[in-house]
């Protein structure tokens, strides 16, 4: 099987929807996958933060983040854009944790990269 590695760097639902539904999708055919939430992205890293809102398709990030939670897809958060955002780790999900480019990097040689 394969390695994907998700981007996520734009607070954008759309785009979120779209990076968790492929995430979803390449987990359920039993590729490993790693997540990446940098720039605007990492603002999804909130639990708090509305996850149903509907895209123009009709489906929303909360139609794929609970199966990526369940399954404890490691999802990295840029350190420096989470810190300028004033984010609050204890707002994150359990299978988030602050991370930095040399380990991004790291995945990415190792991986097929999407960035949304």
């Amino acid at each position: 099987m394969a390695n994907f590695l998700f981007i996520l760097g734009k607070d954008d639902n759309e785009a979120a929807t779209r990076c968790f539904q492929f995430a979803k999708i390449a987990h359920t055919k039993g590729h490993h996958v790693d997540l990446f939430f940098i720039d605007g992205g990492v603002m999804w890293a909130d639990r708090n933060r509305d996850f149903t809102c509907k895209t123009a398709t009709g489906d929303a990030p909360d139609d794929y983040w609970p199966y990526l939670l369940e399954n404890e897809v490691k999802t990295g958060i840029c350190t420096p854009c989470a810190k300028n955002r004033n984010l609050d780790e204890a707002a994150f999900f359990p299978n988030m944790q602050l991370d930095g480019g040399p380990h991004l990097i790291d995945m990415a040689a190792e991986a097929r990269v999407f960035n949304f």
